[in-house]
């Protein structure tokens, strides 16, 4: 299959990024400044992502779009206010998470964004639900661009009027150079930031202007260290088919009513799972000393019977020190608690740490 380029391809090889394979497209993984630099500009001022790999769905609003959408996405999307965006995911009839998105209101209908290397699945597996009543556009016209940081929305404003009027995961339309585009005020860094849907053909001109006023781009690189210090799970690492949003400690992305009503796949299995049959538990973990501890590592408790597997490990740069996520035996889940990482064949210490390990800093 042939590597796929985003529309500002050239323009991140002008500025010499250095590129990897990522879910089918050839992104840029960091700039001649490397990941660390690129993380602290995102926390103090501002940084530019291409995240135009992202799958943007269309669903075009009908009476029985809300109630069929709500068979596989866990949100009451039937009180989802206009422009209101919401982050859940779609489940399998294990109660694992078949991928995790954001849904948002709008006028017509809703916009889905998909995680990158599962849209293709996830639009088939949307359409299916549906029954083939509806329209639905993977929208391949369309780039995706988030502005993150403490300087994001004094940026952007300069250049579209109103943004910064904006609130958390809520967006609207805006006009650039005569064109219609979409934003709205989220992102994936725990920074205050915006995430812009645009033509293909627009994209380059709104990127240059955005640095010229100040955002520095920014690769996946630091993007992942970004979200590991925001607590925020990566599909296929942190989550997957295996994993439930309860066990994952994302029950907060279930509405109350849909967690009473159920009628979405796997509903028994995370019922279950709320009620108290749980195994095991998504929680944060502080390494002691440099030790890195990465995805596949085991972890023990202190009379070293094995508990659990790191699922993200990295150095945090705002945090300065070396964080960690990943699933633990739910008698092991309590901050404080000291544990075992066994990296390169010899156990360290390291202990429970509570979610995030940066403080997220979004404007609601």
């Amino acid at each position: 299959m042939e590597v796929q380029k985003t529309a500002l391809y050239e323009y991140h090889k002008s500025l010499g990024a250095k590129f990897v394979p990522f879910a089918g497209f050839q992104m840029p993984v960091q700039y001649t400044s490397g990941i660390v630099e690129e993380h602290k500009i995102t926390r103090s001022k501002a940084g530019l992502f291409d995240v135009s790999h992202m799958g943007q769905l269309f669903i075009e609003d009908n009476p029985d779009l809300e109630k069929l959408l709500e068979k596989i996405i866990p949100i009451d999307l039937k009180n989802i206010k206009l422009n209101q965006s919401k982050y859940s995911f779609l489940t399998n009839e294990s109660g694992g998470i078949y991928d995790d998105l954001i849904v948002t209101k709008v006028k017509k209908g809703f916009n889905i964004i998909l995680n990158a290397a599962c849209k293709e699945n996830d639009y088939k597996m949307i359409k299916d639900a549906l029954g083939g009543k509806f329209k639905l556009i993977l929208n391949k016209d369309l780039s995706l661009i988030a502005l993150q940081g403490p300087k994001a929305a004094e940026i952007l404003e300069s250049v579209i009027k109103g943004v910064s009027s904006l609130k958390f995961m809520n967006g609207d339309d805006f006009s650039y150079n005569e064109n219609k585009i979409y934003i709205t005020r989220s992102g994936y860094t725990g920074e205050d930031g915006f995430e812009i849907s645009l033509s293909n053909k627009i994209v380059e001109s709104l990127a240059k202007i955005l640095v010229s006023g100040g955002a520095q781009p920014i690769g996946l690189g630091a993007r992942d260290t970004l979200r590991l210090e925001a607590g925020l799970c990566l599909y296929g690492h942190d989550i997957n088919e295996t994993t439930t949003p309860i066990e994952a400690n994302l029950k907060w992305a279930i509405s109350k009513r849909r967690r009473e009503e159920g009628g979405f796949l796997g509903y028994n299995k995370i019922k279950s799972n709320i009620n108290g049959e749980l195994s095991r538990l998504r929680v944060g973990i502080k390494p002691l000393g440099k030790i890195i501890a990465r995805e596949g590592t085991k972890i023990f408790s202190q009379d070293k019977n094995e508990i659990g597997l790191i699922t993200s490990g990295t150095f945090g740069p705002s945090v300065n020190g070396s964080i960690a996520m990943g699933y633990v035996k739910c008698d092991f889940t309590k901050p404080g608690t000291k544990i075992l990482l066994e990296v390169r064949g010899k156990k360290h210490e390291a202990s429970i740490a509570e979610l995030p390990f940066y403080k997220k800093n979004y404007v609601r």
